[in-house]
């Protein structure tokens, strides 16, 4: 196994094959278990790679752990990337591995390599299709803390000293987030750094107390926050994100694999993203896949509040009903929908009550979002009719990216056969918080367990705006947008909660579509939002960010599987 460029290679927690039950481990042990396990047992790879190992004793192990391998101490992550950086410059080794031992014996980190940079030449098995590879991009989010403001300037100024000197090479070669410093300390730091210049953001780093994070609170957007490529800079390169999509996908059949080609493709796709067979099979997985992987960072949300059709994601979050019965209830919704005429909706700068003398025949109120934007929804004819009136009396209004009148009187038959539909389904009472837009506040038992409740969904008002100024009276809290646009990241900055500084919001993706870069540095930012509020992470889950998940993904993939 011989590597193609310089390469830093960082390592998950567990020793693979090791028995919990045996001997406890030693660094001769950690360092031929790992060498092994990825193929560094012949004397030229030895030659060419450099062991670090991290934490924990730090005076070096007795005599040659393996012939041919040189092993170094550091008593820091930041020193050991120092030290990978000399080795991996100066044209004397390929491969630097990194075992930090920090947690003490039995929690070395090294059960699995995440490469960065070009990848291993036999990185591809025979048959299978090749693989995207890891990212290019040269941001990478550097987390530091102290637990007094001295402790947090040293190794900020560690931290600067390590990354300063590096060429573009290594430091894309860092894994997406570097946690760095003594533990988890309150004063804490984030930078999100370019490979121009990395100091740069070092230096204009913020550093805060965060010694009482205030608890997190999901929001699922619906149809109207979708867009081409959604979040498609993340398939394939995180993991969680991958495989919650294509859980979703999968349990759709050949339906599920038409949405990923028309997604992921190079063509034109065979259906338009705002028509409501793709927008609400996409935006459920999505959302569902974003909810998963800030969890996986291990985030556990107290609230939960989804706007239209991501109140299914919600739901499905809080336990109300299981993730398959979830993906059937949203496929009824869509397939009953299409038996209904062409309609549409809009997004109105004014109240609910400035705008109820301007409804006709079928078009109603469709949602309360803030006090002064209100969504209507009906025929594409009597909802044309409207537009143009308000727009005669000088309101501004903006076409909301439907096909179909939700949340109208004009979906009644769909909602009936959905009823019907969603019969035999178990629901459940919420095991979290769950926030209704329906109700316009804390679902109770007796809605969540309701067939009709759910089923009225696609007819009734969304009543967000009501329902969010409930859950951010119940409690400060931090608000995280789990999906695309930022819809309901922009809703939320004007509540007086959020613009007071008693809560905050974050959202994993951008407002606008800025492709596949934009998408992977708006989750660095979430990123470094949630640990500068204080919350620990599960530094084992951000070592996944960004290392090629495409063997998961690839088989899957629109050219892999022949679709078109």
């Amino acid at each position: 196994m011989l590597c193609t460029a310089l390469t830093v290679v960082t390592l998950e927690p567990t020793v693979p094959g090791r028995d919990p039950a045996g001997p406890p481990p030693n660094d001769r042990q950690d360092v031929v278990t790992t060498l092994a396990a990825h193929g560094l047992t012949g004397p030229s790879a030895r030659a060419r790679t450099v062991v670090l190992l991290v934490g924990g004793d730090s005076s070096p192990p007795d005599g040659p752990v393996v012939e041919g391998v040189v092993v170094r101490t550091a008593d820091s992550m930041v020193r050991a990337l120092v030290l990978a950086h000399a080795a991996l410059t100066d044209g004397t080794k390929d491969v630097a591995l990194v075992l930090d031992r920090a947690g003490g014996p039995g929690t070395v980190r090294a059960s699995r390599v995440t490469l960065r940079g070009v990848p291993w030449q036999d990185r591809t098995a025979p048959g299978r299709p090749p693989s995207r590879g890891p990212v290019a991009d040269t941001g990478r989010l550097l987390l530091w803390s102290g637990r007094r403001a001295s402790d947090e300037t040293r190794t900020r100024a560690q931290l600067r000293s390590a990354v300063g000197p590096m060429t573009d090479d290594t430091f894309r070669a860092l894994p997406a987030v570097v946690s760095c410093g003594p533990g988890a300390g309150p004063v804490r730091a984030a930078a999100l750094c370019r490979g121009e210049d990395p100091t740069a953001a070092l230096d204009a780093a913020r550093a805060v107390v965060a010694d009482d994070p205030r608890p997190v609170a999901l929001l699922f957007p619906g149809q109207g926050s979708q867009h081409t490529a959604m979040a498609a800079g993340l398939y394939t390169h995180e993991p969680v994100f991958t495989e919650a999509v294509d859980t979703v996908l999968d349990l759709m059949g050949d339906e599920g694999a038409a949405v990923r080609a028309d997604w992921l493709g190079p063509h034109e796709p065979h259906i338009a993203v705002d028509d409501v067979r793709r927008a609400q099979p996409l935006l459920f997985a999505v959302d569902y896949a974003l909810g998963k992987m800030v969890m996986s960072w291990g985030i556990r949300p107290t609230a939960l509040l989804g706007h239209s059709a991501g109140e299914l994601v919600a739901a499905t979050f809080a336990g109300v009903v299981s993730l398959q019965d979830a993906v059937m209830m949203m496929r009824a919704r869509v397939r009953h929908a299409l038996s209904v005429p062409a309609g549409g909706m809009l997004a109105v700068a004014a109240s609910e009550a400035r705008l109820r003398p301007y409804l006709i025949g079928e078009v109603a109120v469709a949602a309360v979002n803030t006090g002064l934007q209100t969504m209507l929804a009906g025929p594409a004819a009597q909802l044309f009719t409207v537009e143009k009136r308000l727009r005669e009396d000088g309101h501004t209004v903006v076409a909301v990216p439907a096909t179909s009148p939700f949340h109208s009187p004009a979906m009644a038959p769909a909602a009936d056969a959905v009823e019907r539909d969603y019969a035999g389904i178990r629901f459940r009472p919420p095991d979290l918080a769950l926030y209704s837009g329906y109700a316009g506040e804390l679902m109770s038992e007796r809605d969540a367990l309701s067939p009709r409740f759910w089923a009225r969904q696609i007819t009734d008002t969304v009543y967000f705006g009501p329902a969010l100024d409930q859950l951010l009276a119940a409690e400060d809290m931090l608000l995280v947008e789990a999906g695309p646009r930022q819809t309901l990241a922009s809703f939320a900055r004007r509540h007086p909660a959020v613009r007071s500084g008693a809560s905050a919001v974050v959202a994993m993706l951008p407002a606008r579509p800025d492709g596949p870069a934009t998408d992977r540095r708006t989750v660095l930012g979430t990123v470094a939002r949630l640990w500068t509020e204080g919350h620990d992470l599960d530094g084992s889950a951000l070592d996944r960010l960004w290392a090629d998940g495409s063997e998961h993904a690839a088989l899957r993939s629109p050219v892999a599987a022949g679709r078109s």
